[in-house]
């Protein structure tokens, strides 16, 4: 054989048992396929693929053409399988419909030509994955594979059958009966020996058919992804292969074996199944479902879920079962076939536990870990917002960052980017959308605080979905404190996303972290509030859409205590006397996509009585109920940072080499990136604690887990970032790197809320007072 031939991946010499009249083939190809090189005759070269257990396939080359064959066993076989003229069919119909398979040139139902029919095809040249844990893959790269493939399941699910002139391929309704006593009859056909468990199996399938057993679309039929090949270097399905169990039935049946190596046994080891287990970064179970329910228009909520995994099963265990059955009448296809006959009793033992359970939720590593429970919206939601992100919003991290870098010292810098407010849309389209606010979404704080996390891998994904601060602790008040004419002036288009916000409360004169010390005077003056005083860091006040300020001043009380005598109002924006003075950088970034961070000014500001929000001198009253969820969502999306630094980090120390090794053989930098992981996870973990507790507590009782989260979180993720900037050398403090940006962002966080320090001071209380109750409670 060429170089060439024994390059291709996967093949061998033709098999003893396979072989046939290659100087017959050259001929009939040199007479009836157009393209098909002519000489010089006998040129013909032929391998065998390694993988295949039904239809032996075979890789031709000539004079530089490369083309595949596959052809019927030799021998008796089992009734209505191995119909290589189907295949053809089906793959014409889709080839002309522009679903990737390979392009299917001549079809000879001759037998003797080769002693069986068959069909050629051409040669499509990528990557096929044989084990599906995809080990040789990153974990990005792998998850983007698993995606491509069941993205392009639900296109194929999608497609109508009329278009493709399909209409009458398959047999009509009852696909789920059938494919029951199919699978019964060619197992029993087949069977060397008694397996209980495939006869208890059959009859629960048999029993528990789904009622719209009458569904019909295309089925592939054997749809795994060692059945596909990928581009060459892209996470791109080029082509789908092996359509001979191909007919039109129920979806749902294509799905649960696209995903039944998620629940592999774990006593059978062969072809890579089942090592999905030992990859935790592959998209879990659930997030396949919601991807492909959502490429389809479906409700995630799938009913008979345990019936088409276990059917999956059982026709796993069938098609194993006739796999050995070849082997031992000598004209199986692959070279490990007696492997098989070990496979079928686990393989059916498995179908029988799938068929008894009744719910798949969280069947894979769950990001809060066991100590947490997320509600069912919660982990649907979740799965969806990272769907969005993968698809959309990373995609958009280059155009809004050009956008910037364009109009950075012009007055467009505080517009959103056209692409921003698209994403917007599309977020608000599919109900991923003020995610932040339980009333709204139905999420609990815990659902919400891994929701945030994911948004905080970048920068401007919170804005997507409507969940950027200040704007969401300005809606928290409002739907918590507002009157009604409040809620349907400024809450209700704050929620649709028509407006944005800002908050002042810190003021440039005194120092904030007592907020007692706010000198901003709000005055009554007839039917009128009069506000005069200086604010900065008034987040979000200089983008064009910002149309409402809440501001927190001083109703003067001498009677009151001193946390009685401040309120909050709303102050439109447009308002006389409201001028923006600067915006303020933080460590030299002007925040611009956020709004900025501006000084604002109020001179003899006149708004209406019914502008204060709850009453006069209730001012931290409503601090309080408004900063402690948004303290976790502050976290939460740190977190998300921090995971997105430490990729950084751990892709520059697998890059680059310094001293002859790579960054990560340095036991400094390993030992960093352990340091890390474990500060990640632990502060993760107080988060999730902390939402937990306002969600069964409230915001009071958890005052104490809030401040500790307050402090630990943004002390964690510096930590992690300011290791990736080190890794990174000079590029992690340049703007090629967003390392920079995340840490100026992150350790304003240990001041922003109030300081570290108060949060200290407001723990070492509470445990004190803890340990008080603990000694009272002994004596």
């Amino acid at each position: 054989y060429s170089a060439e031939m024994a390059v291709e991946p996967g093949t061998s010499d033709v098999r003893r048992q396979h072989r046939f009249d290659q100087g017959s083939l050259e001929r009939y190809l040199c007479r009836c396929l157009p393209g098909f090189p002519q000489q010089p005759a006998g040129a013909l070269s032929v391998r065998q693929y390694s993988s295949g257990q039904s239809n032996p396939t075979f890789y031709l080359q000539k004079g530089g053409q490369a083309y595949v064959l596959r052809k019927k066993p030799h021998g008796p076989l089992l009734p209505k399988a191995h119909k290589v003229d189907r295949e053809y069919h089906v793959q014409k119909a889709l080839f002309s419909a522009g679903f990737p398979v390979p392009k299917p040139l001549l079809y000879c139902s001759d037998v003797s030509v080769i002693g069986t029919e068959f069909y050629v095809m051409q040669h499509v040249k990528g990557r096929i994955f044989r084990d599906a844990s995809l080990p040789e893959v990153g974990p990005a790269e792998r998850s983007a594979l698993y995606l491509a493939m069941i993205e392009t399941l639900a296109q194929m699910h999608s497609f109508d059958l009329r278009s493709l002139g399909l209409q009458g391929y398959g047999r009509g309704p009852g696909y789920c009966r059938r494919q029951v006593s199919t699978w019964k009859r060619q197992y029993d056909a087949a069977a060397h020996t008694d397996i209980p468990a495939m006869n208890e199996l059959a009859e629960w399938l048999a029993n528990n058919v789904p009622l719209d057993d009458d569904e019909e679309a295309l089925i592939h039929g054997d749809f795994r992804i060692d059945n596909i090949i990928f581009h060459p270097t892209e996470a791109r399905v080029l082509a789908v292969l092996d359509w001979e169990l191909s007919t039109t039935g129920h979806p749902l049946a294509d799905l649960a074996y696209a995903t039944q190596f998620y629940f592999w046994p774990t006593s059978l080891n062969v072809f890579g199944q089942g090592s999905n287990e030992v990859n935790p970064e592959n998209p879990s179970f659930e997030e396949l479902i919601s991807v492909y329910c959502r490429c389809r228009g479906i409700s995630t909520t799938i009913p008979n879920l345990n019936f088409f995994l276990a059917l999956s099963y059982f026709k796993l265990a069938g098609i194993s079962q006739g796999v050995y059955a070849r082997y031992l009448i000598g004209n199986a296809s692959a070279e490990n076939s007696h492997e098989f006959a070990k496979m079928v009793k686990p393989l059916a033992e498995k179908g029988l536990e799938l068929s008894k359970r009744l719910s798949f939720s969280n069947m894979q590593h769950n990001t809060s870990g066991e100590l947490f429970y997320q509600s069912r919206k919660g982990q649907e939601m979740l799965l969806k917002v990272k769907q969005f992100m993968k698809q959309h919003v990373y995609p958009a991290e280059k155009e809004i960052a050009e956008y910037y870098a364009k109009h950075g010292n012009t007055e467009e810098r505080w517009k959103k980017p056209p692409v921003l407010e698209r994403l917007k849309e599309m977020a608000k389209a599919e109900g991923l959308w003020n995610l932040f606010l339980p009333a709204v979404s139905g999420l609990s704080q815990l659902d919400y605080a891994l929701i945030a996390e994911e948004t905080g891998k970048r920068f401007f994904a919170p804005e997507v979905f409507n969940c950027q601060a200040p704007d969401t602790g300005n809606m928290e008040v409002l739907h918590m404190y507002g009157t009604e004419e409040q809620k349907k002036e400024w809450l209700e288009p704050l929620l649709e996303g028509k407006i944005s916000s800002c908050f002042c409360m810190t003021e440039p004169d005194v120092a904030s972290s007592d907020a007692t010390n706010m000198q901003c005077s709000i005055e009554r003056d007839g039917n009128s509030y009069v506000i005069n005083g200086k604010k900065w860091w008034s987040s979000g006040a200089g983008n064009p859409n910002c149309k409402v300020a809440i501001v927190m001043g001083k109703t003067r009380n001498s009677s009151a205590s001193r946390y009685r005598q401040h309120s909050m109002i709303i102050v439109p924006m447009d308002t006389p006397g409201v001028k923006l003075i600067r915006p303020l950088s933080v460590f030299g970034y002007i925040d611009e996509i956020h709004g900025g961070h501006f000084e604002v000014h109020f001179n003899d500001v006149r708004v209406p009585v019914s502008n204060i929000i709850l009453g006069e001198g209730r001012g931290f009253e409503i601090a309080q109920g408004r900063l402690g969820p948004g303290r976790i969502h502050h976290c939460m999306r740190s977190i998300g940072a921090a995971e997105t630094a430490l990729e950084i980090l751990c892709q520059r120390a697998a890059q680059r080499e310094t001293f002859g090794k790579k960054l990560y053989h340095h036991e400094v930098v390993a030992h960093w990136i352990a340091e890390c992981r474990l500060s990640i996870e632990q502060a993760r973990l107080l988060t999730l604690k902390t939402a937990s507790k306002i969600d069964t507590l409230g915001n009071r009782k958890a005052r104490k887990e809030i401040a500790m989260t307050k402090v630990v979180v943004p002390r964690a993720v510096l930590k992690v970032i300011d290791c990736a900037i080190q890794v990174c050398g000079g590029a992690g403090v340049s703007q090629d790197f967003p390392l920079a940006s995340m840490f100026a962002y992150i350790r304003t966080l240990r001041v922003a809320d109030g300081p570290d320090e108060v949060h200290l001071s407001t723990i070492a209380r509470w445990e004190l007072l803890d340990q008080s109750k603990k000694l009272t409670a002994k004596m």
